[in-house]
């Protein structure tokens, strides 16, 4: 199937009552089979069959084997976060989103953990690196520069090193760094996934299962988890994502030439 095809008809059905879009399972709790046995779904913080649609629809978009949704994008972040010991180190680029670069220069020393800025990754010597996490945003937020992915997971893997790329301006429409060699991808659904400015939500998308198995106990035992009815808006805005992104794009490739007939100008300088 195509990339609309899967947006449009993936997730999770309610087979129950044959319904196309699943329904939104309000319930914190789920009754269990007897005393001694526990279900697929127990307590919602742990698993919820809404929040379980929206991962299959983000696992089947991305091409992966599983799909972590969280409460927002830093959620999802500080997830990865948690993969790194007290000791260690990750590098990460110049031109990140800001709240990643807050939680890295306001909580990282208090923790006891490393980190190493880079200014262009595109060229940086991974050889050299003792770290343990490499965490990469391309384009970046916000001046849209670019990182060679399949490079930096060859070279980081030879160390050992875990690849972390946040994917958010991209979209798996346009880009799956798994494909590329990345161990581990993060979104802000809040921004192109979500689409509608309505919800605050983020994504991990992966296909290791050791790790996949950590990340749902960290997000268990931490609590960012994204509700039932802000999984049924994420679904929501993840069926248009294609046509939202293609017209996005159209919008921008028109956008020189509205400028220049509106002043008559060429060239624009960005000012810090």
């Amino acid at each position: 199937m195509g990339f609309n095809t899967i947006a449009v008809h993936g997730g999770i059905k309610d087979e129950s009552k044959k319904a196309i879009n699943p329904p939104v399972y309000l319930s914190s709790t789920f009754i269990q089979p007897d005393t001694e046995t526990e279900g697929e779904y127990c307590y919602s913080r742990g698993n919820n069959p809404t929040r379980a649609s929206v991962e299959d629809l983000a696992a089947s978009l991305e091409g992966a084997r599983f799909a972590i949704a969280t409460s927002s994008g830093m959620a999802a972040t500080s997830l990865v976060f948690e993969l790194i010991k007290e000791g260690e180190k990750i590098l990460i680029n110049n031109n990140v989103y800001g709240g990643t670069w807050r939680f890295v220069s306001n909580l990282f020393e208090n923790r006891g953990l490393d980190y190493e800025i880079v200014d262009d990754f595109n060229t940086y010597d991974l050889e050299k690196s003792n770290a343990k996490l490499v965490f990469i945003e391309t384009p970046s937020n916000p001046l849209l520069e670019v990182t060679d992915i399949r490079r930096v997971c060859d070279l980081a893997h030879k160390k050992n090193m875990l690849v972390v790329v946040d994917n958010t301006f991209m979209t798996s429409y346009l880009q799956r760094p798994l494909e590329l060699g990345a161990d581990i991808v993060v979104y802000s659904a809040t921004k192109y996934y979500g689409g509608h400015s309505d919800i605050l939500a983020g994504l991990i998308l992966l296909n290791d299962e050791a790790l996949y198995e950590r990340f749902r106990f960290l997000r268990n035992t931490l609590g960012g988890i994204l509700s039932p009815f802000d999984s049924f808006l994420l679904m929501r805005g993840m069926r248009t994502l294609a046509l939202r992104m293609d017209k996005q794009q159209e919008n921008a490739k028109n956008l020189p030439s509205f400028l220049k007939a509106m002043t008559g100008r060429t060239e624009y300088t960005i000012r810090d």
